[in-house]
């Protein structure tokens, strides 16, 4: 299955909004959207302090990843990204 990085801005300001949202996201995965899977999300404030995620899915295409944004709301999607891999220091032995 393909996996996808997600970039978004959200509207959210506070740590408790946030929960709010990652809850409402995997009701929503859960119950409109089983065949993706959200592995995990890095959080960010950009220069101007508002919150970005890094969110990491496996989707069987980018329209569902879309789809499910747009009922999760509260953000804009600004880009996604479709993985061709992953790398670590592990890879690479001293």
């Amino acid at each position: 299955m393909p996996r996808y990085l997600i970039e978004r801005a959200w509207d959210e300001r506070d740590e408790r909004e946030m929960d709010e949202a990652g809850y409402r996201s995997r009701h929503i995965a859960e119950e409109h959207f089983p065949a993706i899977t959200w592995e995990h999300s890095h959080v960010v404030s950009d220069d101007s302090g508002k919150i970005k995620t890094f969110c990491v899915y496996d989707a069987p295409n980018v329209q569902m990843v879309l789809d499910h944004a747009g009922m999760v709301g509260d953000h804009r999607v600004l880009h996604v990204y479709e993985i061709g891999g992953d790398v670590s220091p592990a890879d690479f032995p001293g």
